[in-house]
């Protein structure tokens, strides 16, 4: 009877412990899941409502995520989740684009200047005191001036056809170096066209081998910001201002070599506006840097967002917190 008793008794703690353990494991599901969580959310800085994503947990290491022509932070929809689980995950969309404030080019200069000060505003804004860089297109001479400003913030750099070299422009560039040439009205309007459809598409489109694999959502969104009044003059503003962005690229470089910060470039080898030279590029002046290709277009991660997941995982495993 008495060795009964402490059957029972044995299984009834055991099972105790067992629904202890399970109730712990899904307290733990539930703060990851809710960690992972991606929250939308719009702070005023440097005068401007800038709206941004923002995933994972509030005391992880950060990587602010800086999109380019055309889109949004929509464009880091699939990526954001993958590296919330670790990483405090933040990315906002630029001045001109997406959710964020957009006034009229009478009320905002569209410069790159500009849109790094807008930057610089949100950064301060929340108070971030570290954190890794991802630029794309735009993303990268806005992010380019934030790390030369803010040297002591920056942990490494992950550039995704983020360009910093002049032979790493490509030919589809030739219509807007003769903007930069002439900027008339007579080649402005020229250039209305690269800001309809047709050419938003092909910046998704060329280089891929399976366009199965590009959500239309994707360049409809893109398209709906671009079609709404005055955005085409933003754009069109931009688009002759980035030539200082090549004036810049020495004092980029120099930047890079001076401060050799960890860099990792993940590019599509098929990018018609950004060459694989210009991802190569990066390892004459940051001679460690690592560079991943892969065989997609302008926006490698509509069709290799886990591979570059994977690369940008080992990457921050290597950086100073």
């Amino acid at each position: 009877m008495k060795k009964q008793n402490i059957f029972i008794i044995l299984l009834t703690i055991l099972s105790l412990v067992n629904v202890c353990g399970q109730q712990k494991q899904s307290v733990k599901k539930q703060t990851i899941m809710k960690s992972n969580a991606i929250h939308y959310r719009t702070i005023k800085a440097d005068g401007l409502n800038i709206f941004y994503r923002e995933a994972g947990p509030q005391d992880a290491p950060v990587i602010l995520l800086l999109h380019g022509y055309p889109t949004s932070s929509f464009m880091f929809r699939n990526l954001i989740p993958k590296l919330a689980g670790k990483y405090h995950v933040i990315a906002p969309d630029l001045p001109g684009f997406g959710f964020t404030e957009s006034p009229s080019p009478s009320e905002f200069i569209y410069t790159f200047d500009n849109l790094a000060k807008a930057m610089q505003g949100f950064i301060d804004t929340l108070k971030l005191k570290r954190f890794a860089l991802y630029v794309f297109d735009y993303g990268a001479p806005t992010g380019f001036r934030l790390a030369m400003a803010n040297p002591e913030k920056i942990t490494g750099i992950i550039s995704q056809n983020g360009n910093a070299y002049e032979e790493g422009l490509g030919p589809a560039w030739a219509d807007v170096k003769k903007y930069w040439a002439d900027p008339s009205q007579k080649k402005r309007d020229e250039l209305k066209d690269f800001v309809t459809i047709k050419m938003t598409r092909f910046q998704y489109e060329h280089g891929v081998s399976d366009l199965s694999l590009i959500e239309p959502e994707a360049y409809t969104l893109d398209q709906y910001f671009l079609d709404k009044p005055g955005h085409v003059d933003i754009q069109l503003d931009l688009m002759l201002d980035y030539r200082n962005n090549v004036t810049l690229y020495p004092k980029f470089q120099q930047y890079f070599r001076d401060k050799k910060p960890k860099l990792l470039a993940v590019w599509g080898n098929k990018d018609p506006f950004f060459l694989p030279v210009g991802a190569e590029s990066y390892k004459k002046d940051i001679p460690d840097a690592t560079v991943k290709f892969y065989d997609t277009g302008h926006f490698a991660l509509e069709t290799h967002a886990d591979e570059i997941r994977n690369e940008i995982l080992n990457f921050m495993e290597g950086l100073q917190k």
